[in-house]
């Protein structure tokens, strides 16, 4: 029997939902004559897919890396999972350790760590804690659309706030706007910065390959609203993917920088594990004629691989393609007045503050 055909599915960014890796069994979606889906293509997977969420029984919620790569060393994950939908996200492969699929359980199953801000506020709190900024959200956007009912990344946010906590946000939602009376008073003493990833200003491509975030002129104007109220904010143009939004490089840091943005980076596209099969299932059924362009382009800045995951070359590739996507991205920042991405926090301000209960000091 024929595996079913793979077709776009509204709302949504993955076209399958493969069997996690760490699974004993694989299932495939498969026509046996009698419901007709071989009439209908891919009826099952058509049909709306609601999100559900969960609550995580988070123990510790501080992680820490040691990547050479990532410009800060600990970050918080509120989530696990992204209503988002960006068909790109390195987390998904995340997802198959929760005995779950990196693709459409990625998207709808979700789950939320509802006592974060409890934990952050235990974790600061420890003698041995020692004050360095907090990335939030460098697995999974802190403000995907749960986080409207949720909450959980403004009460994180809140505990930041009492112990002078220095923090970074990293995401791709307008809704980041909400805590601007929490940013705009950290940023003034130097707690708070934000980075805005606007991977395309094309809206039908952002429709599709990132469906649930916000549009690309929401992003913007979030961007704007941010440097007006003097939050520190940088543009993250990224994924860069050849041949398909490359060439948007230029415009992106440009419209950027108008906005207000005072600094930038980009990344490749990352394709580790399951998200190269995704992808490129993506690429079938969204970008049918640009395909083979885009995955041989890929191949040509991986070393022949669709991804190498060494440090230093990770997040931008080698040979001619990234050399000149690297040489383009410089030109473009010293044109329009961006600096690097700046984790530069005020960690000198950190202080516990009392718990209920507490005796108050006399000094």
């Amino acid at each position: 029997m024929d595996e079913i055909r793979r077709s776009p599915i509204k709302g949504r960014g993955a076209v399958s939902n493969a069997t996690g890796r760490f699974e004993r069994e694989t299932r495939v979606l498969t026509d046996d004559g009698w419901t007709g889906y071989a009439e209908s293509g891919n009826e099952a997977l058509s049909d709306p897919v609601r999100t559900s969420v969960s609550p995580a029984s988070a123990k510790s919620i501080i992680t820490g890396n040691q990547s050479p790569d990532i410009p800060f060393d600990r970050s918080v994950n509120p989530y696990q999972g992204c209503e988002h939908a960006c068909i790109y996200c390195f987390a998904r492969p995340t997802h198959a350790y929760l005995g779950l699929s990196p693709g459409l359980d990625f998207e709808t199953k979700l789950f939320a760590k509802r006592n974060a801000a409890e934990l952050l506020a235990k974790e600061l709190r420890a003698k041995s804690y020692v004050c360095q900024p907090l990335a939030l959200g460098a697995n999974t956007d802190p403000y995907q659309p749960i986080e409207r009912t949720e909450g959980i990344t403004r009460r994180v946010l809140e505990v930041c706030r009492d112990f002078n906590q220095p923090v970074s946000i990293i995401t791709k939602s307008a809704l980041v706007l909400r805590d601007l009376d929490i940013l705009a008073p950290m940023a003034a003493q130097g707690l708070a910065s934000v980075a805005v990833s606007v991977t395309t200003l094309d809206r039908d491509l952002a429709r599709t390959m990132e469906p649930r975030a916000s549009t690309p002129p929401r992003r913007l104007e979030a961007i704007r609203a941010l440097s007006e109220s003097c939050v520190p904010v940088a543009v993250l143009a990224s994924p860069m993917i050849p041949a398909l939004n490359d060439h948007e490089l230029e415009a992106i840091l440009e419209a950027a920088a108008g906005a207000g943005a005072n600094a930038a980076n980009y990344i490749l596209l990352r394709l580790p594990l399951e998200i190269a099969t995704l992808f490129e299932e993506w690429l079938r059924v969204h970008a049918p004629n640009r395909a083979d362009r885009v995955l041989s382009l890929m191949r040509q800045s991986r070393d022949g691989a669709l991804y190498r995951s060494g440090f230093g070359t990770r997040m931008k590739g080698t040979g001619p393609y990234a050399e000149l996507l690297r040489h383009r991205f410089k030109l473009a920042c010293r044109k329009h007045g961006l600096g690097g991405r700046s984790w530069q926090l005020d960690c000198s301000r950190f202080r516990v503050p009392p718990a209920v209960g507490d005796q108050l000091s006399l000094l």
